[in-house]
């Protein structure tokens, strides 16, 4: 089971600001609550109404996809949708939104929610990477679609540390370093401008949530 909460309306609209036709996906894989077609189609009219309050008009497409965290699931279903579109906005956790944002590398992926707790019941052994750390304050508009949190070994939030050397981390020559690949995200996005934006510390009390019921 995977816990959200919907990120403040402000924060999102901020995300969404600079964009016009925007897809708003939702999810109805494992959040809880769930967050589909119901809540995206929710989200956009809220989204419109404050935006004509700031006389900012959008133009909202809504959909939903049953697992954002599946490649092939999400691409059959949003490809076709794509045509026109300049952001989109997920209603799924930290994993989805990384998801889309690995299928189109091309289109900012902004986080409606924030992840706060993952769990599952154990399975058979096999090789999982972990891409969300289920934080509480999603960074994944800001970072390209990947989370710092979770992939650079040392958690850092402002760039790269000293031992990173031709795009791996310090620790293993295997493994790309995170902040690398966010760069190169971001310069194909055209947004390395937001490289250069500081970061409070971060909260770890938002994260608090690691058992439940």
């Amino acid at each position: 089971m995977i816990v959200t909460t919907q990120k403040p309306l402000d924060e999102v609209l901020d995300f969404i600001t600079p964009y016009t036709d925007i897809l708003i996906a939702g999810c109805d894989g494992c959040t809880q609550p769930p967050r589909g077609l119901r809540e995206a189609k929710t989200l956009g009219q809220l989204l419109e109404l404050a935006g004509k309050l700031k006389n900012q008009g959008f133009n909202f497409r809504v959909t939903t996809v049953a697992k954002q965290c599946d490649n092939y699931l999400a691409a059959s279903i949003l490809k076709p949708q794509m045509d026109g579109v300049e952001a989109v906005l997920s209603l799924a956790c930290g994993i989805g939104v990384q998801t889309l944002a690995g299928i189109f590398p091309e289109v900012p992926i902004f986080p409606a929610q924030n992840t706060h707790f993952m769990g599952a019941e154990e399975r058979e052994a096999g090789i999982l990477e972990e891409r969300c750390a289920g934080c509480g304050d999603c960074l994944l508009a800001v970072t390209g679609g990947i989370c710092p949190v979770a992939r650079c070994s040392k958690g850092l939030l402002s760039g790269a540390c000293g031992g990173s050397k031709e795009g791996k981390c310090e620790l293993s020559p295997d493994r790309d370093c995170a902040w690398c690949l966010i760069y190169e995200r971001l310069k194909q996005q055209g947004k390395l401008a937001l490289l250069k934006e500081s970061r409070p510390p971060r909260d770890y009390q938002l994260s608090g949530w690691r058992v439940t019921t």
